[in-house]
This record gives structure tokens, sequence and C-alpha cells, in this order.
């Protein structure tokens, strides 16, 4: 691949293309990758597919102003994302202690984002160029559009948008809102006017200003005030977890009220969200002209001597089916991001890009992955969702799944089915979260019987989570015995079929809600099963997700006292208690032994020492 097959990242490439300037300058906290998994990519072929002449500045230098300025000043503006993931998620572990490398940078290096990168980016362009529109987005910009608790200094911070002082902020999935705002731009609407777009959120210190009601004429609803959530007292943390229940409740683009929260003297207003995609709009975004390479600057090695950028590798084989997850477990923010309305591609654009796989040169019959956010959901939950919205106030599956609930794995079956017959491709496998619980509601065990004969190779990763219901109801998944009995029909059809696959299960650890009883309880479990899990997550308080407000908040916002107060629910805190349940979890290792004695002395439970070894 040449430059030129890409879209630019320097002068010369400007230049080449006969461009005196962009309309819009696309910075971003990863490495350019030209791949559809990667939004630089996606949103700037897009872009470009409508007439936008769209420059990448990717992880740039923010020691001085010269990457910023290396494409000169945009026409329309600067669109501006921390990357695939939280700038903070991306530089630290779950236990604040700093990474050690980088899957979205140069050879995998770590350094090349900025901590609190929307800050940082948007600062370094407003020295560059004054007056010049800017659009943030993306996960954190998405994740954090209203006040939040932030891990990492363990306080609540205001909008992102107000901290890091762009002029617009679109949250979610951006296609829909870029193009809007786009057409508006380049009509002429200055930034700042630019308040009706879906998808959006804005500020005005001018009250006046607020909009009254939405085009169905639905009243705004008024979040608690940043002041009254952030004191952190028991009262703020209370008006804390209301907030979150409201913005939760307020995702869905049918059914969804605009909301405003004040801060200070200003006022952050959030439109309601952007449409979903068709199948149609879905299928043609991602069959715009990606060279599924990683630029070509990157295959001259970085200083740690390593080229390319390694997120790819997760990805250059794999086909995104899906959008959304009804699932909405409570540790995951795709609920706020992507919302829980599933939006599917056709067969007929899957095959046709499996097709161009196959002819890729190092593509060696493996398709890796058919999914997204949860595999295994290929349509709406229910029939009501598309004239409604999803349920403001019940689960489609959760602990207890929804009556209403659909399951069918028929769409998923056939076109896994087309995969499979396409010609070189050897395997296609299923790496995206599968839902056991899903699949054990469905009658039909045609999908079982496929993904065990088709679609794994010696073993599946699945997601129990926890053993203790307790703490998987606060968790929004499905009971333990759930997964039992999935164990058990796994090991059936695999011995029906005549093959030894295994269960690699993954479990989540200090989760809001759990003790170190809980762990010793589920580390019995894993004794009598024979099986002890190598991968274990540490409970990272992440913004966005119900987790990190019981987290922070220490209550359980859905549900409530005799008196109408939320249940107060205990909170692991610090890093000793979380390595006391990670290692009674991995109680089998050498390294673990004292802090599971620690671990059993503290709840009175030594006698276990001779069984948990």
């Amino acid at each position: 691949m040449e430059c030129k097959d890409f879209l630019p990242v320097c002068a010369d490439d400007m230049k080449q293309r006969g461009w005196s300037e962009c309309d819009f300058i696309f910075v971003s906290g990863d490495a350019y990758v030209d791949h559809p998994s990667f939004a630089a990519a996606l949103l700037g072929r897009l872009l470009e597919s409508k007439g936008y002449k769209v420059g990448i500045i990717a992880q740039p230098d923010c020691s001085s102003l010269d990457d910023f300025m290396a494409l000169g000043r945009p026409r329309l503006g600067f669109l501006v994302s921390s990357g695939a993931m939280d700038s903070m998620v991306s530089n630290y572990t779950a236990n604040n202690k700093p990474r050690s490398s980088d899957a979205y940078a140069h050879g995998g290096e770590k350094g090349h984002r900025p901590d609190r990168a929307l800050i940082t980016y948007v600062s370094k362009i407003r020295q560059a160029y004054k007056g010049v529109a800017v659009i943030v987005g993306g996960i954190e910009a998405s994740l954090r559009r209203f006040s939040h608790y932030d891990y990492w200094s363990n306080k609540v911070r205001k909008s992102i948008l107000l901290d890091c002082k762009a002029d617009l902020l679109l949250y979610g999935m951006g296609e829909h809102s870029i193009l809007e705002v786009a057409d508006l731009l380049a009509k002429g609407v200055p930034v700042r006017e630019i308040r009706n777009v879906r998808g959006s959120c804005w500020y005005t210190s001018k009250e006046s200003e607020i909009p009254l009601k939405d085009e169905n004429d639905n009243l705004p609803i008024f979040l608690p005030s940043f002041e009254e959530i952030s004191a952190q007292t028991d009262e703020s943390k209370t008006e804390f977890a209301k907030s979150f229940v409201i913005q939760e409740q307020n995702t869905d683009s049918i059914n969804a009220c605009i909301l405003i929260e004040k801060s200070d003297s200003r006022f952050v207003v959030q439109n309601k969200p952007a449409l979903p995609l068709s199948s149609d709009e879905f299928d043609k975004v991602m069959e715009l002209p990606y060279t599924r390479r990683w630029h070509p600057m990157y295959d001259k090695p970085a200083s740690n001597g390593k080229t390319g950028v390694p997120a790819l590798a997760e990805v250059q084989f794999s086909l995104t089916s899906v959008r959304g997850c009804f699932g909405a477990c409570s540790f995951c923010a795709i609920t706020f991001h992507q919302g829980r309305r599933i939006q599917a591609r056709s067969h007929e654009s899957l095959v046709k890009e499996a097709e161009k796989l196959t002819k890729l040169p190092d593509f060696k019959g493996y398709i890796h992955d058919v999914g997204g956010p949860t595999a295994n959901f290929r349509h709406p939950s229910c029939k009501k969702q598309l004239e409604s919205g999803v349920c403001k106030n019940k689960q489609c599956l959760g602990n207890i799944p929804c009556p209403n609930l659909e399951v069918d794995h028929s769409d998923y079956i056939e076109l896994l089915g087309k995969l499979r017959k396409i010609p070189n491709v050897k395997k296609v496998f299923i790496r995206s979260g599968i839902r056991f619980d899903y699949l054990m509601m469905d009658k039909n065990k045609q999908f079982l019987e496929d993904l065990c004969k088709y679609h794994i190779s010696g073993q599946l990763k699945v997601a129990p989570e926890n053993s203790s219901d307790k703490i998987l109801t606060l968790m929004r998944k499905s009971t333990h015995k759930v997964y039992t009995e999935f164990e058990k029909e796994y090991f059936k059809m695999n011995k029906k079929l005549g093959l030894k696959q295994y269960l690699v299960p993954y479990y989540i650890v200090a989760h809001p809600g759990s003790t170190l009883d809980d762990a010793i309880e589920t580390a019995l479990y894993l004794k009598k099963t024979g099986f002890v899990p190598d991968q274990i997550q540490d409970f990272y308080p992440t913004p966005g997700s119900l987790s990190t407000c019981q987290y922070y908040t220490g209550l359980n916002p859905y549900s409530k006292n005799s008196d109408g107060s939320f249940a107060k629910i205990y909170v692991p805190r610090g890093e000793r208690e979380r390595r006391l349940q990670r290692a009674v979890i991995q109680f089998n290792k050498k390294e673990n032994r004292m802090l599971v004695k620690e671990a059993l002395e503290k709840t009175k439970r030594i006698e276990l020492i001779n069984i948990l070894k």
C-alpha cells in the first residue's frame, strides 16, 4: 500500500491531491489504521464519500504545536477523539498502575496517548488556531458527556464538554450526527449555533436558550446539578444515583427526552440520541473503500524496534455483524454508547466482505469473528422496540429475562452457514461474547450444535462473571444455575459430536457487592469443578456504567428500602482487598498462598486452608 491510498496525514499528501486545505481534520489518540473498527477511518471515509476533504492527525506529539499544525487550518473544523479507548483506561490498569503497552499505538509502545487526551488535544488546537470549530466524540467524550465519577482522581468531574472547552460533543455512534453537523457547517452555520442535531451535546450560559420541548412536545428533564452530585456526601451520592438512572432511561432514540444538567453558571444540553443505522446504511458504512491496513508510516520500526499497530491483528480478519446490545450488563457502558437496540448488517454485505478478506495477502483461511458486542444477538429483543423503543423500566435479559424476549438464532445460523461455504475459508470462528443464557432459552439446539461443530477450536470462552446470585443480580447477569446448566449442555453436545472441547470461564473480582466471603464461595465452586481460570478481571470503575455508579455511591439505584431510599451495598475498595479477592479465586497459584491465608484469617475460615491449595 502507498500513502496515496490512505487519507492525508501530511502536507505532501494534500499537495498530491491538489488540496490547499482540508474541510475536516480528525485528531485521534489511536495510530491511523484504515479499517472500519477504527473511528477515524470509518468517519473519515464516510465524510470523504460525501465529498468532504478529510485529513488525519494520529497520536500527535503534544510537546509542541507542530503536529497539530501539520495539515494547516481546516475549512470547517477539527474532529477530536481520544481513540478506541478512554485515555485513562488505555494508560492505567484497574489498580491504577501505568500500562506497559498500547495496542493502538505504533509498535504497541506506551506513551503516545496523553492522559485525559481530549482536554490536551483541544487545548493544543485552541493554541494553534484561534476561533476554529472543535467537535469532540468517541468513547471518552460519549461516556463523560455529563458529570461523572472519575476513578483516577476519585472525584466527580464536570462534563468533558466543559472541561475540554470544545464547541460541540457528539455521543454514541456518530455517522448520522457527524454528517448532519458537517452539512450545517458547510452551509455557514456557526458551530456554537448547532443545537438541534440528534446525538449531540451543547452548552449555554443563558437559561433563556434552553429548549422548552422536543419535536414531540415532550418536556426536557433536568438532572441534578453538578454541585448537587459532586460534594461526596451521602446526600450528593444519592443525587448522583438518581442522575444515573435518568440518564440510563433516556438512551433510546425513540423514547428518550432531552436532558439538561446545570454546572456552575452553564447548562449542558443533551439532545435525543441519534437514530440507529438501517441495515442498508450499516452495509454502506462498512463497505467504504478501506485499505484494511495500518498507514505505511508504521512499517518503519518504532523506538522499541517493533512495526505496525498490534490492535489491527484482533480485527483484520473479523466481520462486524451487529451493533448494540440488549444484555445491558451493569459493568458495561454499551447501553450509553451504542444503545440496547440491535442493528444488523445484511447477509449479502457480510458475505461480500468475507470474500474480500480471502483475497488479502495475509489471509490464512480463517475468519476470526462474526459478531459485535454480543455475537448471537442478530435482531431486536422484541418487535415493540421498533415503534416504542426499549423499555425504560425493565431489562430485556438480565437476571430475570423479560417474558416478551424473542429468542431466535435462525438468522445467525443461516449467516454462518453462508460464510462457511465461501471458497478458501477453512474456518469461521466466533470470538465475540456469546450470551449463554440467551442460547439456553432457545429450545432449538441447532445453534449450540453448529457452535460446537464449526465455530470453536478446542475451547469456548464464556463469561459467568461470578458464582454468587447476589452479585450476579447487581451485574444484571443470569443466575449461576443457568451457567451450570449451559455447562452440562455444552459438554453433552460435544460428546454427541465426538469432540473433546473445553469451556474457559471468565470472572470479575471485587465488583460492588462482592465480599471476601463471596470470593471464597466462588473459589470453593472452582475447586469442586477442577478448573481455576487464568483470566480474571479486577472490576474497573469506568465512566458510564451502572457498576461504576454502585462503586462510587455504595448504593443500588434500582433497589429501594421501605422508606424509599436506595439500598446500600458493600463495595470492596483499595488495592489490598482487591488483591485478596483475586488471590482467593486463583488459590492454586503458589504466589497467592500467603494472601489466601490472610483472606481466610480475616473471614475466620482458616479451616479451608488445606482445601484451597
